[in-house]
């Protein structure tokens, strides 16, 4: 761009040129479309087998500790009695647990509020943001149970791995501190391990839990074969006799029972990995015979032997198997535990990019898979919390005391945002999406209710955390609005400001500068702040705004907008969605120019540094929520690290400001 184009002979005449994004022809795009949707068909087989490994970790574990639970045995003054009804009844309501709250509710109902093929809680707001318009109460049920999904996160690794490694006391009896020293080891291994990716130990998973399912559903069957009479239990009658006649035990016991759907929401957050196809596929066709093979197979082995209901999943296995199975068993809950731990990274840059959560640093651990990212400072938080989970209930039943809170809290929200869909964007008559969210609404607020008997043996743990994230999450997004606000306050209109410097035109030198803006018709403060304090202005000016949209991509050949104006000044729109990594020199590539290329090594980037201090006001926000959020700017990531823009090509100017 150093020498002047036809763009540039006009723009000093005054003229505005628009060029248009570079963008493929509607029907190249369809083309497009037509060969993406014959390349997933053909890889079909390979999302079903890896669906299973990323998908269905967390629930496809759940058989190591759910059935057990419900019999309680470490809590001997509330212990269900084992016995033909109540080992009917729990299967019973297992059963029709896995039926209506997964297969129906999440695999047929909520799997179908994508956006764009993104699912998630946040996907979800994003969606009804951009389509349907969002109440404010909307926008906290949906940000607070994002927040909780950050204790789920802390409570699966934990009571996974260690429920794995408790099988060794079966085979040889060891101290319960070598027990949590192992557990702590694995779980420590498995954070380590996170910066590296999981492209490559991800292709192991899909065989693994194909394996896992496989093994499960042979012993559950075997087991089955010596008691048939378990079967009865696919009679929702048994669920609905246990939980009448057994009152407030039999409520109780729904707590425990919960425990083997907690994976159900993580199906529809990992909706974009591979969509819902595979996820289906894999369930019907893998996941939930499995699961209810094994499930019986466990009741089927109480009957014939009450003493082993403290730990049945191993007790299906012969002698010789033992060892196989908790190796076996310790792989799966490792997967499972990468499988929320991955959701937890992934979720965390949805938040960044909605502008609801601090920047914090995020690397791209695959450039063929965008859902694979590594969040340093979150992987060291989540290993210190795993850990001293574990030293902390020091059994894999206390732990199911914390588990569960959180994930039924996060199933009610989800129930009523999916309600809002269905009416608003789907236009589904009124009265049938009220039927349907009360019918789910009566089991999920059960669940919830038995979760919270659980409150004080550890359930509070979860919601703890959810209510500190969803205070630095609102507190962050409240505080960027009123930071922003500010900001516009010291900006001036484009027109004008062209005008001034025809007439007092300062010192221009060759090159290209890009300053950051917020908004398209004016000029940003860090600008400003520039030309007062330096005098001077290269000879190509780029004020480029960075747009995060409600989708979860935007194609590379649609992120680029741009309009020239007069004095060698341009306009650049940059969109990227809310599963896109923003990346300034490269979305710059796509920049379309008459003449000369834009020359990427030629550019000075000035970024803005916001230095917010409290106003003594109190409007807008809480004192103490101005000083917290002032404490979350200073320590969140920079604008140049967040958008990838190189160091040796900035300038970074602090602004401060009161709030």
């Amino acid at each position: 761009m150093g020498k002047k184009s036809r763009a540039r002979e006009a723009n000093e005449a005054g003229v505005e040129d628009s060029s248009q994004a570079a963008s493929a022809l509607p029907a190249e795009r369809k083309e497009i479309g037509r060969k993406e949707k014959e390349k997933r068909r053909r890889r079909l087989p390979v999302f079903c087998l890896t669906t299973l490994g990323i998908v269905y970790g967390d629930i496809g574990t759940s058989p190591l500790y759910a059935f057990r639970e419900c019999f309680n045995p470490e809590d001997a003054p509330n212990r269900l009695a084992v016995t033909a009804p109540h080992v009917l009844g729990v299967l019973s309501l297992i059963t029709w647990s896995l039926i209506l709250v997964v297969t129906v509710k999440y695999i047929l109902y909520v799997m179908r509020a994508d956006n764009k093929g993104e699912g998630g809680i946040l996907a979800l707001l994003a969606l009804m943001e951009r389509k349907a318009g969002t109440k404010a109460w909307f926008v906290v049920l949906s940000v607070f149970g994002a927040a909780l999904l950050y204790g789920d996160g802390m409570i699966t690794p934990a009571i996974s791995v260690l429920s794995a490694v408790e099988g060794l006391k079966l085979a040889h009896p060891i101290p319960q501190p070598v027990t949590l020293g192992l557990t702590a080891v694995i779980l420590i291994g498995l954070f380590l391990f996170q910066k590296n990716g999981t492209k490559k130990v991800g292709l192991i998973f899909g065989p693994v839990m194909l394996l896992w399912f496989a093994v499960i559903g042979l012993l559950g069957a075997l087991a089955i074969a010596r008691q048939p009479a378990v079967l009865a239990a696919l009679n929702p009658w048994h669920a609905l006799v246990f939980v009448t006649q057994n009152g407030w035990l039999g409520f109780t016991v729904l707590g425990a029972v919960f425990l083997v759907v907690t994976g159900g929401e993580a199906l529809y957050a990992d909706l974009g990995h591979f969509g819902a196809t595979p996820i289906r596929i894999a369930w019907f066709g893998v996941v939930l015979p499995g699961l209810l093979l094994n499930y019986f197979g466990q009741g089927a082995l109480v009957l014939g032997n009450a003493a082993q209901v403290q730990h049945p999943f191993f007790h299906l296995a012969p002698k010789w198997a033992l060892y196989p199975l908790i190796v076996l068993a310790t792989a799966a809950a490792v997967i499972a535990s990468q499988a929320v731990i991955s959701g937890v990274f992934s979720l965390t840059r949805q938040a960044v990019l909605l502008d609801r959560f601090p920047r914090v640093q995020i690397d791209q651990t695959s450039h063929e898979e965008i859902g694979q990212v590594y969040v340093p400072a979150l992987n060291w938080l989540l290993m210190v919390a795993c850990v001293g989970l574990v030293f902390g209930f020091r059994t894999s039943s206390n732990l199911a005391g914390a588990y569960g809170v959180a994930v039924t809290t996060t199933m009610v929200i989800t129930t009523l945002l999916a309600a809002r869909i269905a009416r608003t964007l789907w236009h589904w008559n009124a009265l049938v999406v009220t039927l349907i969210t009360a019918g789910f609404l009566v089991i999920d607020l059960a669940f919830f209710g038995a979760n919270m008997i659980k409150f004080l043996r550890g359930g509070w743990f979860p919601i703890l955390i959810g209510l500190l994230v969803f205070v630095i999450m609102t507190t962050w997004h409240r505080g960027h609005e009123l930071l922003l606000e500010r900001l516009r306050q010291m900006e001036k209109p484009l027109g004008p400001f062209l005008g001034n410097l025809t007439q007092h035109p300062p010192l221009r030198v060759t090159g290209t500068s890009v300053f950051l803006t917020g908004r398209s018709k004016e000029v940003p403060a860090v600008l400003l702040h520039h030309l007062r304090n330096n005098k001077v202005l290269s000879e190509d000016v780029l004020l480029l705004e960075i747009r995060l949209e409600p989708e979860p991509h935007i194609p590379r050949d649609a992120r680029v907008e741009s309009h020239g104006y007069a004095q060698g000044f341009r306009r650049v729109q940059a969109s990227f969605g809310f599963m896109d990594m923003p990346d300034v020199p490269d979305a710059l590539k796509s920049l379309p120019m008459e003449g000369e290329d834009l020359d990427l090594k030629d550019i000075t980037y000035y970024v803005g540094r916001s230095l917010p201090k409290p106003s003594r006001r109190s409007a807008g926000m809480a004192r103490w929520r101005k000083k917290l959020f002032i404490f979350l700017n200073h320590n969140s990531t920079a604008s140049m690290t967040f958008l990838r823009i190189p160091p040796s090509q900035s300038v970074e100017l602090g602004l401060e400001m009161e709030i």
